[in-house]
């Protein structure tokens, strides 16, 4: 459709002057009917042409865009002029300078939601929380452990003392266990109590 625009510039707009494109007027030539870069580069945006000449050079340009098919050409002229803008932009690092920097910005915006997220479920749990003052503690954490009945510490006392199993030649061996070696009487008299 560009191609078409620019074929009509040529004949019959009412001026005997061809209109240029951006490279021709650039270069100070003729623009031929055929040119391969008026499609792509109007007259209307000198600055891009410019900053590709300045980049890729004319012949560069022209090549790349006579060696891809016609549906791509328009493509590989936005990214030749893209590519080229942020090359005179920063010599250095161009295009990968833009994207370095967008990158390190996304780093420092999620950086900055983590924080936020965080706070807000800090103050979440706040607000869910009754004030300190408020809340009565368990009765299981002011009083001790009740005491274990003595019937019971007993019987288990006597059920554990012995364990009779196989050793690895066929004797037996007593085994005794080792945590209920303490005498429940003596257990019961820890805290001074009978």
């Amino acid at each position: 459709m560009e191609v078409a625009d620019h074929q009509q510039d040529y004949g019959g707009g009412g001026s005997s002057i061809p209109r240029r494109c951006a490279a021709c007027k650039y270069l100070r030539r003729r623009c031929a009917p055929g040119c391969v870069l008026a499609p792509y580069f109007p007259a209307s945006q000198p600055r891009r042409y410019a900053d590709v000449h300045a980049v890729f050079g004319t012949s560069n340009a022209t090549r790349v865009l006579q060696s891809l098919p016609v549906q791509e050409r328009g493509r590989a002229a936005d990214t030749m002029a893209a590519e080229a803008r942020w090359r005179v932009q920063d010599p250095v690092y161009g295009s990968t300078g833009v994207i370095d920097r967008l990158q390190q910005e996304i780093r420092a915006v999620q950086h900055e939601l983590a924080t936020t997220r965080a706070q807000l479920a800090v103050h979440a749990r706040a607000a869910m929380a009754p004030p300190l003052g408020t809340q009565p503690m368990p009765p299981s954490l002011l009083l001790p452990p009740p005491p274990q009945p003595l019937a019971a510490a007993a019987a288990a006392a006597a059920a554990a003392v012995e364990v009779v199993h196989a050793g690895a030649h066929g004797v037996a061996v007593q085994e005794e266990d080792e945590a209920l070696l303490m005498d429940p009487e003596e257990f019961l008299d820890l805290d001074g109590r009978l």
